[in-house]
């Protein structure tokens, strides 16, 4: 399996707590996986084609202000994998962490895949929308949703682990609680090592030190868009533990660190950009 790592989305420019490296813009940082049995699985859309055109319809314009996007089109899922070579019709799955705007604005570029996302997500966010966070426009061409509830019964390193129907072994949902009703992380087999996709599970690398430093601005974001405080810390508790027992096995990363994206996409060798206990 080929996974390439992708920024579908850049947003308001910050800056890293300590010095080294540069200020950077946050981020949407998709996975686009080649399987052999299952075409194209895209983890997260980002932004998408229509954000880019109405962004204030789409996106709504009072997150457009927060968020600063850069709204350019060849940042979009789309554009990137047709540059890779593949029409959009190959991508055959996506798997949305959660239904926030900047994590599924690309689902309308891709009609003809299956949507992966906890049941829980998906009945929030249609319950809710339009909301700051929720916007129908995204799901408004009728997306073939795939949804799960997770269960106890299956596990992955002593998280609940889901298999997403149609999809190899070596990927797994992996249920992050906290930041929506129904977050989840993505786990993906990449050789003798597992990714683990956390979504907005955590927002800045440094959280899962052992002496945890969150961004000063990514904080006040995450914060404010949380549904529940305590389960959000306890989920980077035990993603903390996670790095610490078993971080020769597994690399994690979240959706909006650029200084983690640059490692991933070989434009950095500074380890110090990816978490660590």
């Amino acid at each position: 399996m080929t996974i390439h790592h992708l920024n579908c989305g850049s947003l308001r420019r910050i800056e890293a707590t300590y010095d080294g490296p540069p200020p950077e813009p946050a981020v949407n940082h998709c996975l686009l996986m080649e399987t052999d049995a299952a075409g194209l699985v895209l983890v997260e859309t980002g932004l998408g084609l229509n954000d880019v055109r109405d962004p204030d319809r789409t996106l709504g314009a009072d997150w457009v202000e927060m968020a600063g996007p850069v709204l350019d089109p060849e940042e979009t899922a789309i554009r990137q994998v047709e540059r890779l070579g593949y029409a959009p019709s190959d991508v055959r799955h996506i798997i949305v962490t959660h239904l926030d705007v900047d994590h599924c604005g690309g689902l309308p570029d891709f009609p003809d895949a299956q949507v992966h996302v906890l049941a829980a997500e998906l009945e929030a966010a249609t319950a809710q929308a339009p909301s700051f966070r929720y916007r129908p426009a995204h799901w408004a061409h009728g997306p073939d949703w795939v949804t799960y509830t997770p269960e106890r019964a299956d596990q992955w390193f002593g998280f609940t682990a889901i298999q997403p129907e149609g999809l190899p072994p070596e990927i797994q949902l992996i249920p992050l609680g906290g930041h929506t009703e129904g977050h989840t992380g993505v786990a993906v087999r990449d050789g003798d090592r597992w990714l683990l996709h956390c979504g907005d599970a955590y927002y800045y690398h440094r959280e899962l030190q052992h002496h945890r430093e969150p961004h000063p601005l990514l904080d006040v974001v995450q914060v404010g868009s949380e549904i529940h405080h305590d389960l959000r810390l306890g989920t980077q508790a035990r993603l903390r533990e996670l790095l610490r027992d078993h971080g020769d096995e597994v690399t994690v990363f979240s959706a909006h660190d650029p200084w983690e994206l640059a490692v991933h996409q070989g434009r950095s060798d500074r380890r110090e950009s990816l978490p660590t206990a």
